[in-house]
């Protein structure tokens, strides 16, 4: 992958979470729950003590990784540290909202600007519409518009530069395309 991977640590009320960890520094190797977007990115879920939360069409796939999903994420919530998931069009990725945060963390599906940005780059750009399976970049769009909804400051990509302020703007400008 030619673009920056990353992913995301969070001190919770309910403990250390982890979401798409890549080999987490010692420091952090003991979460007490560890969030995946998708399916890809369970990644070092396997070595990690945590809890292991997926959505639903995750969880097969993780499984069959040798990932041993502990609790299937519904969108009504239940999520460690009062965080939250949205669907999207993408069947087995969700995006994660960090209410204290004002931070989204996202997968696949928003890409950031690519490793070394230039003046004409977009904060933010939607994957490959060839990753949507069935689905659409216009269907993506409408699934991901309810995040407008959100007091978004910061866009926390898995691919390519974060959005460290102004999120909300950048999600807007992005989606009402």
């Amino acid at each position: 992958w030619e673009e920056e991977v990353g992913a995301v640590a969070v001190d919770t009320e309910d403990g250390l979470v982890l979401i798409d960890p890549i080999d987490p520094p010692p420091a952090l190797r003991k979460p007490a729950h560890v969030l995946v977007t998708v399916f890809w990115h369970g990644r070092s879920a396997k070595e990690l003590p945590g809890r292991v939360w997926a959505g639903s069409r995750s969880a097969k796939p993780l499984e069959n990784r040798g990932v041993t999903v502990r609790e299937v994420v519904r969108p009504d919530g239940g999520l460690p540290g009062g965080i939250r998931a949205f669907q999207t069009a993408r069947p087995a990725e969700l995006v994660y909202w960090l209410p204290g945060h004002r931070s989204l963390v996202v997968g696949d599906v928003l890409l950031g600007a690519g490793a070394k940005p230039r003046a004409t780059d977009e904060p933010l750009r939607l994957c490959p519409e060839r990753w949507l399976g069935k689905a659409t970049h216009a269907e993506l769009r409408d699934s991901l518009r309810p995040l407008l909804e959100l007091p978004v400051e910061r866009v926390l990509v898995s691919h390519g530069q974060p959005v460290l302020s102004g999120g909300k703007q950048a999600l807007e400008e992005l989606l009402t395309r």
